[in-house]
């Protein structure tokens, strides 16, 4: 028996990234955004298109994900943010109706949507997370839309 592998890589001449990022928590979204950024420029050079939504929230992010993935014009979206639990359940309503939501986002449309919006138990480990002890979560999302955008293309 035979088994055709298939993997992406990270070589595209050129790709077309929708960024959604969270103004809450800016501090951390900042440092998400930076990494992502960074990636995409760093393998992509000029032939990089990038463009930069920001969002109130996290709730906010699947709408304006739904928005750029119908233009048509983005190979993948990544979304940036921040949830980081309080005292009440809100936490978990804004984790998982934005995680869901970005879900149905990449199914309809067919393109990956990356779901990079940390949900941590403390200030803390988002500040790990966004490019300290535990690398940066930014970054390792737009490596994934990259991959995936590879991958997609080979199906």
């Amino acid at each position: 028996m035979s088994v055709n592998v298939l993997e992406g890589d990270f070589r595209l001449e050129k790709a077309s990234i929708g960024l959604v990022a969270s103004r809450f928590n800016s501090f951390i979204v900042q440092s998400l955004v930076d990494g992502a950024t960074d990636v995409l420029q760093r393998q992509l050079g000029d032939q990089a298109a990038i463009d930069l939504a920001w969002v109130p929230g996290a709730l906010e992010a699947p709408l304006v994900a739904r928005k750029m993935a119908d233009s048509g014009r983005y190979d993948a979206i990544v979304v940036l943010g921040a949830v980081i639990r309080g005292s009440t359940p809100h936490f978990d309503i804004v984790a998982n109706e934005s995680a869901k939501g970005l879900a149905q986002v990449s199914m309809s449309a067919g393109i990956p949507v990356i779901n990079a919006i940390l949900t941590t138990n403390t200030i803390e480990q988002a500040i790990e997370r966004a490019g300290t002890k535990a690398g940066n979560k930014g970054a390792e999302a737009a490596m994934g839309a990259l991959e995936m955008i590879s991958l997609l293309a080979r199906l």
